[in-house]
């Protein structure tokens, strides 16, 4: 057994060789009087898990090249996504179409022309001399027509339509700031999972120092086996922190691909600049700044035109359409040798021609239909007015998330200044723990719990960043920035 001023001296020793920094890998002991301890573990992170390969039954998603061997910054990712994201490239297809709709609600005003046109072979018989022949007839016409006046009930629901192309073009505008918020949220936990790998790597390199110090006390005999036991505890947890936050970067990494629209399997790397950017703002002009900026508040006002436009359209409906139309066409008839009654073979065929026109005007005008124009109307303008109050509410929606975000942003800002300070609080416990622990007055769950919570407060740290990260693109969002 081990003399007591001898073990004093070697905890004397142990304490100096210990007194590293918190993430350095300390040395066990030296024990030269009992057998050598097992090896703590290591903190090298899992290998990294093979991406399942892209399926070969549909179209190949893009991997851009920019993103291949280097990191990604936000513009450029957000970029990305702007020229790939499915989303964004439906509703373009639905912008291109709305705006045909506008050609086709014009298309009345213009000049119309339709041809028509027959042929055919048949059998005539006459019924005087006997004859029958066999013969081609055809015809051939051409018709046009152009709408001289219809009260503007055309201009009307040329109207409509361009108002509705309005709005879905808005709705592309919409869908674009909000893939362009999710690739910066994404981006920024990207970032966080990636920072908190880190965070639990040196959680996971201080509790194998932690358990190399008990294993050394034990050795000489001046801690229990229960704190060996203790640290093993907290080293395998640790390792746990670290493969469930290594995960977390591979999810993250899968969600940023996905809002990108790209590859899901794209090996994406994002710089970073998880870190504290105080962002321009003046508080008086942001909510006036959204309200021209939001391309929701836009839709809503061309909603209401269009809803406008539909009441005039409805109302030009009491009254007639004046139409003019012309038309050419020509007719024939070509008989081919005949034979007649007695037999006999007749030499001569027939041949008829001619041709027409005729020029017009014609009014139409649905007089009474039982209501339903009345009723269409009266639809419209109560259509009108609910667009009216939709227009008031995005109003006070677009207000609300500009005043939300600020405020979120606002606290998130100083939530990091505290952040900050608890780290540092954690940081010097930490250290007087370790020094306390090392010189034998204090036990390993005093050492572990200052362990945790300094763990905690670097993790709270990056978490807060992350958020007002994030807190700055919903600000963004609710601006109607990109």
């Amino acid at each position: 057994m081990i003399r007591r001023p001898f073990a004093r001296a070697l905890v004397l020793v142990l304490t100096v060789a210990l007194a590293a920094p918190a993430g350095a890998q300390t040395p066990a002991p030296a024990t030269p009087a009992t057998p050598a301890s097992p090896a703590a573990p290591t903190a090298a992170p899992m290998l990294p898990i093979a991406p399942l390969p892209a399926p070969t039954t549909i179209r190949p998603f893009p991997t851009p090249q920019e993103l291949v061997g280097r990191e990604l910054t936000i513009e450029e990712a957000v970029n990305v996504a702007m020229e790939n994201a499915p989303k964004i490239v439906a509703r373009i297809g639905d912008y291109v179409a709305a705006q045909q709709r506008v050609n086709q609600a014009l298309a009345p005003m213009l000049p119309q022309l339709t041809g028509t046109g027959a042929w055919g072979r048949g059998r005539a018989i006459s019924q005087a001399t006997g004859i029958h022949a066999i013969g081609d007839f055809g015809n051939a016409s051409a018709t046009a027509s152009q709408l001289i006046w219809d009260f503007g009930r055309t201009w009307a629901a040329k109207d409509v339509a361009k108002a509705d192309a309005e709005t879905i073009k808005e709705s592309l505008e919409t869908q674009k700031l909000d893939i362009a918020q999710l690739v910066k949220t994404q981006y920024f936990t990207l970032l966080l999972a990636k920072r908190l790998v880190e965070v639990n790597v040196a959680a996971l390199d201080r509790a194998a120092v932690n358990l190399r110090s008990a294993q050394g006390f034990f050795q000489v005999g001046t801690q229990p086996k229960s704190f060996v036991t203790r640290a093993e505890v907290d080293v395998a947890n640790a390792r746990v922190d670290v493969i469930r936050a290594q995960n977390a970067v591979n999810l993250a990494r899968v969600a940023l691909n996905t809002a990108m629209g790209i590859a899901v399997n794209a090996p994406t790397e994002v710089k970073d600049i998880l870190t504290y950017q105080q962002f321009p703002m003046r508080r008086e002009d942001l909510v006036a700044e959204a309200i021209r900026s939001r391309p929701e508040y836009r839709a809503a006002r061309a909603q209401a035109d269009g809803a406008d436009a539909r009441v005039r359209q409805t109302f030009r409906d009491f009254f007639p359409n004046l139409v003019g139309s012309g038309t050419y066409g020509i007719t024939g008839v070509t008989g081919a040798p005949a034979i007649t009654t007695g037999g006999n073979r007749s030499t001569n065929g027939f041949a008829d021609s001619g041709n027409e026109w005729r020029l017009g005007l014609s009014l139409n005008w649905s007089i009474f239909d039982g209501g339903g124009k009345v009723s269409r109307y009266k639809e419209a303008k109560a259509n009108l007015e609910a667009a009216q109050a939709r227009v008031r509410d995005t109003e006070l929606a677009v207000w609300q998330s500009v005043e939300q975000s600020y405020l979120n942003l606002s606290a998130a800002a100083e939530r990091i200044g505290a952040a900050q300070k608890a780290v540092e609080s954690a940081e010097e416990n930490y250290q007087l723990a370790r020094g306390r622990f090392d010189a034998g007055v204090a036990n390993i769950i005093e050492l572990t719990d200052a362990q945790l919570s300094l763990t905690q407060a670097q993790s709270t740290e990056a978490t807060t960043l992350a958020d007002y990260r994030i807190s700055i693109a919903a600000l963004e969002r609710a601006l109607g920035r990109r």
